[in-house]
């Protein structure tokens, strides 16, 4: 199984933080985000890991290179020229890169300790979501979950955590480069055709420079 790792956004939340730097590249005790990413996919087994890079997008690249000192390997899907393509935008122009098995999907700019070795994707599903107790700045949440199925109006409600498992029929007929994801996961939910979990365990969004100051303070407590 192949992965990707949003990193494309421009994280105009974190200014000044992200005015000459991507977000994820942002570090957190003392590393950057996105490589707690790369360590987790490589402790699950996952070797091959795209990224996709927008806003100081060479950064990515001159920084994290091919991958091999984490032993992985790392390619890169450049979205510089046409600016950010959205998270199925960026996913569909990745395609060629990704395979044609099921992949992950996971968001540069959140911190977690989810198991990555625990998704999977059932034969007639297109999207397999990870799903969270809804954060304080997003009270109403996204998706119910009925079992293991995800759905668009039972209670209670959850939180899409920005990780998930995808098949690539899901992106392949998009009408446009630009796209979000969530008009896509509405459409597979109505089909009965996306599956889901509830994650208790750790999960951070860093959309402010207080959230990753916050989580800063307490990994490098943790680690003294």
């Amino acid at each position: 199984m192949r992965a990707m790792i949003l990193a494309a956004g421009h994280g105009k939340r974190m200014r000044p933080l992200t005015d000459h730097l991507p977000k994820p590249l942002l570090k957190v005790a003392g590393k950057p985000l996105i490589v707690w990413h790369i360590e987790h996919l490589k402790q699950a087994g996952i070797r091959e890991i795209v990224i996709n890079m927008g806003w100081k997008g060479w950064k990515l690249p001159e920084t994290l290179g091919d991958g091999s000192r984490w032993g992985v390997c790392l390619q890169y899907s450049d979205e510089q020229q046409s600016g950010p393509l959205e998270t199925a935008g960026g996913i569909r122009k990745a395609l060629p890169l990704l395979g044609e098995a099921p992949f992950i999907v996971v968001n540069g700019d959140i911190w977690c300790d989810y198991p990555f070795t625990r998704l999977r994707l059932a034969d007639n599903d297109l999207a397999h979501l990870v799903l969270i107790n809804n954060p304080e700045h997003h009270p109403a949440g996204d998706f119910g979950l009925c079992d293991t199925r995800v759905t668009l109006h039972s209670l209670p409600r959850y939180t899409f955590s920005g990780i998930g498992c995808y098949r690539a029929e899901l992106f392949l007929n998009l009408s446009a480069e630009k796209m979000a994801l969530a008009p896509l996961l509405q459409e597979a939910i109505q089909q009965h055709q996306a599956s889901g979990e509830h994650y208790n365990g750790e999960w951070r969004d860093i959309g402010t420079p207080q959230r990753l100051q916050q989580l800063n303070n307490e990994l490098t407590q943790d680690h003294r």
